[in-house]
């Protein structure tokens, strides 16, 4: 399936390069394409992310994700596994594509 994001500037990996480009449809492109279902409870993430980039300029790795989420959604959310369970693979790196950031600085 070619994604109908292609004439968007991506990097060799397919995040955004331009983060105004994206949108929540674009977002469900990406968690298709990626094989996720967009939930609420994935949304909630998704938009924790861009609140996160927008403070702090990057996207987070395992750890402050983690954090970041246990402080805004709460302990039972703020776990690896459960984020695991919305974002197979890496959740950091995985989240931040369909949330339209880069791929998290340290995330191999």
């Amino acid at each position: 399936m070619q994604p109908k994001y292609e004439n968007l500037a991506l990097d060799e990996e397919g995040y955004l390069l331009n983060l105004e480009d994206w949108n929540e449809s674009l977002a469900e492109e990406i968690a298709t394409i990626e094989g996720v279902s967009l939930t609420q409870a994935h949304w909630e993430i998704i938009h924790l992310l861009r609140k996160f980039y927008k403070e702090f300029e990057v996207s987070p790795a395992m750890r402050p994700l983690v954090k970041a989420v246990a402080k805004k959604l709460g302990a039972d959310k703020g776990k690896s596994i459960y984020l695991m369970t919305l974002f197979p693979g890496s959740p950091p790196k995985l989240s931040a594509k369909i949330a339209g950031l880069p791929k998290p600085a340290n995330c191999l």
